[in-house]
């Protein structure tokens, strides 16, 4: 059994983690931290985890971590880079869900995220953890960097396309939808329910804290820079992402349901709906990726439409995904929950 700890296990992210981790058959969970609830029964602040968990939540010890083969940070960002050389140096591998290890260039962190980064030097090892784009460096890694929610939809989105050199990527368009969780626990009064319900709106137009990790993303495997307009916006909905997605043809002969089939015949996690128009609840509670491309009348322009439960696979799920490939484990081990409907 594999000896896990999370560190910031009060948020959505940390509460969906449990949720995941305590049907996983592979796991054993030795400790749960939190600063602000430490004392407290897990199962007290989150009721319905009771009879499920027995833990209480404790301070941050990197020394008490320092007995688990894996630790998952769900914590703010700029968190995880203080303790994380420590751990690694301890033997214990890491998975942060934060955006700490996301970006390979510590200036374009600081710029993005307002503090100078605390270990630069690890930044070129990290991993970042999407599995349907490295697997493979995943299996072997320390340090893996969980992507944000919004880079996994567009980037599972735009990926078959970039990769396959059939648009070109100066021209590329993400106009993605997300639930207020996306936003995490927190009192705010911009979410609060009189605030959000029956309303719409986007958010961040002039700049996302996601666009540098989405184009690094999609850098990887187009191979040039991409130029990407990026528009999030705010959904009175709990949980979910829809990215609608346009791209200009390069190759207008292209076979696109056949483009995206080759691209993702062996992901387990990636449902393609060829014609169809994926939602939101179609995938909310599972790790799933749900795909749909078009081509409206015959023009130069593919749209392409993915959804995620944005605490499963944009968070929580996709980082157990990971911890199955770091450890040898089955890639859908813990994973295998249908979508909840209605």
């Amino acid at each position: 059994m594999l000896r896990v700890g999370i560190v910031g296990g009060t948020g959505y992210t940390g509460a969906e983690l449990l949720r995941i981790l305590l049907r996983h058959p592979g796991v054993s969970l030795n400790v749960i931290t939190s600063r602000g609830e430490a004392g407290q029964p897990v199962a007290d602040l989150f009721p319905h985890l009771r009879g499920q968990v027995d833990l209480c939540f404790s301070e941050p010890d990197n020394a008490v971590l320092g007995d688990c083969d894996l630790v998952f940070f769900a914590t703010p960002n700029g968190t995880a880079m203080q303790s994380v050389p420590d751990l690694l140096d301890r033997g214990v591998r890491v998975i942060d869900l934060a955006a700490d290890f996301r970006l390979k260039d510590p200036a374009l962190w600081e710029r993005w995220y307002g503090i100078p980064h605390q270990c630069p030097d690890l930044l070129e090892e990290a991993v970042y953890g999407l599995p349907e784009l490295n697997r493979e460096s995943i299996r072997g890694a320390r340090l893996i960097a969980n992507p944000g929610c919004y880079p996994t939809a567009v980037t599972l989105g735009f990926l078959p396309l970039l990769a396959g050199g059939v648009v070109d990527p100066s021209w590329l368009i993400a106009d993605a939808k997300s639930g207020v969780s996306g936003a995490g626990r927190k009192a705010t009064t911009g979410l609060l329910m009189a605030e959000v319900g029956e309303s719409f709106k986007a958010y961040s137009v002039t700049g996302h804290r996601h666009e540098p990790e989405i184009t690094q993303n999609l850098a990887q495997f187009a191979g040039v820079r991409a130029n990407l307009t990026f528009v999030p916006h705010l959904l009175p909905m709990i949980r979910g992402i829809e990215a609608t997605l346009y791209a200009r043809l390069t190759d207008p002969g292209v076979d696109l349901d056949r483009l995206y089939a080759d691209r993702y015949a062996d992901e387990h996690f990636i449902d393609l709906m060829p014609g169809g128009h994926p939602d939101t609840r179609s995938v909310r509670g599972a790790n799933q990726c749900r795909i749909a491309v078009a081509r409206p009348g015959s023009g130069d322009i593919v749209v392409v439409q993915s959804v995620i439960d944005n605490l499963v696979k944009g968070a929580a799920g996709q980082a157990v995904q990971n911890m199955n490939l770091m450890f040898g484990l089955q890639e859908s081990m813990g994973l295998e929950s249908v979508a909840l409907l209605p």
